[in-house]
């Protein structure tokens, strides 16, 4: 059993007859009544998130789990395979699992949650921020960057993200994985 206090991100609990991923928490102390903690938990088999809020010392049955490097090796519609690194078993996993299946390129290299009680995969964390290439944008035009304007792009993985105007095809950019933005252009 855990209590508030061991609330942090990607912890795994046990709650409303389903398992849930703790995506963001926040810790509240009014000046006025007890203190309590705020919290966005994601589904683990539905992909859905909602918001509660635990009082401060409330009790929480997490979940034991295992991680395990996997890597990413196709995907056929919405159903995305996996190959353990260490004894090379494979797995797959639905696209509502994921946390942002449109930046994943084949052979990415990802954590894998395992719920060490019945070995269900639970979710993916990917790294922090991943390198693609720009395969299609607009290109920028001169005079048009009054403050900080973008334009959509289409990577290597299909996705579009929002990119600065003197990004072109062609260019490796480096794209932060939670929120799928932009974070820098990577010189060669």
């Amino acid at each position: 059993m855990a209590t508030t206090s061991d609330i942090r991100n990607g912890l795994c609990i046990r709650y409303n007859h389903d398992i849930y991923k703790i995506v963001e928490f926040l810790h509240v102390k009014p000046g006025k009544g007890p203190a309590f903690v705020r919290t966005k938990l994601k589904s683990v088999t539905t992909g859905k998130v909602i918001d509660n809020t635990f009082s401060a010392g409330h009790k929480l049955e997490d979940v034991r789990v295992e991680t395990h490097k996997f890597q990413f090796l196709y995907n056929e519609g919405d159903t995305y395979h996996f190959m353990n690194t260490e004894d090379y078993s494979q797995i797959e996993l639905q696209k509502a699992v994921l946390d942002n299946p449109g930046l994943m390129k084949e052979g990415e290299v990802v954590t894998v949650l395992i719920n060490s009680e019945d070995s269900m995969p639970l979710s993916v964390d990917m790294p922090a921020s991943v390198i693609l290439e720009v395969t299609h944008t607009e290109p920028g035009v001169k005079g048009n960057t009054a403050t900080n304007a973008t334009k959509p792009a289409t990577v290597e993985t299909g996705a579009t993200v929002n990119v600065p105007l003197f990004i072109n095809e062609g260019d490796k950019i480096k794209v932060e994985t939670e929120k799928g933005t932009y974070k820098e252009r990577i010189k060669e």
